[in-house]
């Protein structure tokens, strides 16, 4: 059996919502924002992640999505999340999966357990026998209740198959970009700027669902060392971002994008809409932002 191959993940990679329409997946919708997304310059999406509602989305639901945005020609490379805290479960779907030949897998520890570092290096090491796709790393203890060291990341990395990591933690971020062995990708929008800055290459921000052509700009220019430049295009969206996780992701970015036109106010429950306050102050955020767009016509 030939072994995987380590991929680069570089420049933004969306975790793209799924919209939903009347409770079942709005497909158009679907290859609609996926076109969006490619003709802003997108580096490729990620599908199913926890802004995609993918623990609440059934596998032949899942398969409509892929076959659905992969029928376009000229479709962007895609990631699917494959989350579980079966590992069994994870890697029987991931094998599903494989035939749709996805740019990648985004892993995460089993959730809920807790298991201790031995216990991660386990499943991860079963995932890898199930495709020979590469795996991104999940390190977000929020979402997954457990965190991975630095330690357990890099010995990982020199096993085939693992290429990247989304990483949250500015300090984590920090010392993976100093260290070299796992390239990081950033997964918090408020340390982005920084993490180009400091040779990181890629990121997986969930906020670049609006304005993404900015969030593209900001990662050239920082990685060409504008720092001048990809500042100024990247502190107006400050505010914005703070607003976008004042509630569960991905409510607020459905709101914002309802309000485009660019999908229905939709959530799969347990997940609810975000709240009528919060859509006001992203009008209103979103206003601002169009009235003064700074550098982005001219990046």
């Amino acid at each position: 059996m030939d072994m995987p191959t380590k991929t680069a993940f570089e420049g933004i990679w969306l975790p793209m919502v799924t919209p939903m329409r009347a409770g079942r997946v709005d497909l158009d919708a679907a290859q609609a924002l996926a076109r969006y997304y490619r003709n802003a310059g997108m580096a490729g999406l990620v599908l199913f992640g926890s802004t995609g509602e993918g623990s609440l989305l059934s596998l032949p639901e899942k398969i409509e999505m892929i076959e659905a945005i992969s029928s376009d020609p000229h479709a962007l490379p895609l990631v699917f999340g494959a989350g579980g805290v079966d590992t069994r479960g994870v890697a029987a779907a991931i094998r599903r999966l494989d035939k749709y030949r996805p740019a990648g897998y985004l892993v995460p520890p089993p959730y809920y357990l807790g298991p201790s570092q031995a216990g991660i290096l386990w499943h991860y090491r079963q995932i890898a026998w199930a495709t020979r796709q590469p795996i991104i790393l999940y390190n977000i203890p929020k979402r997954a209740g457990v965190a991975m060291t630095v330690e357990t990341m890099e010995a990982l990395a020199s096993l085939p198959g693992f290429s990247a990591v989304k990483e949250c933690n500015p300090s984590v971020l920090a010392a993976l970009n100093a260290r070299g062995a796992l390239p990081a990708l950033c997964g918090t929008e408020p340390a982005l700027l920084d993490h180009f800055l400091a040779g990181g290459r890629g990121a997986i921000p969930a906020a670049a669902h609006l304005y993404p052509e900015r969030y593209v700009a900001i990662a050239q220019l920082a990685r060409d060392g504008d720092a001048e430049a990809a500042r100024e295009l990247f502190e107006p969206l400050r505010g914005l971002i703070r607003l976008l996780y004042a509630e569960p992701n991905p409510a607020p970015i459905k709101r914002a994008l309802a309000m485009q036109g660019l999908i229905a106010d939709e959530l799969r429950l347990p997940m609810t809409s975000a709240s009528r306050e919060l859509g006001a102050r992203l009008q209103r955020a979103m206003g601002a932002l169009h009235a003064s767009p700074g550098r982005l016509q001219t990046a």
